[in-house]
């Protein structure tokens, strides 16, 4: 092994900490765009769950704040008590 070479093992590491974990979800438009939060907040939302290659269709929200709740788990209205 050539001393600029790095170990196997480490370059797995570390290429394994930089991936996005299996199962994250992302909120988009339904034609595709990932547009700030702002922009049309009305409009339904495409969920995307990452399965480890490529993004795939989970579900459709009626909204933003629909496809956000889905997005990070928040049960109900969202608002605490």
């Amino acid at each position: 092994m050539d001393d600029g070479d790095e170990p196997l093992e480490l370059w797995a590491a570390c290429r394994d900490a930089l991936r996005r974990p299996t199962g994250e979800m992302k909120a988009v438009l339904l034609d595709g765009t990932e547009s700030p939060t702002h922009v049309r907040p009305s409009e339904p939302r495409l969920i995307l769950r990452w399965d480890g290659i490529e993004w795939l269709p989970q579900s459709i929200a009626p909204d933003y704040a629909a496809a956000q709740r889905v997005v990070h788990g928040i049960r109900g209205d969202g608002v605490m008590g």
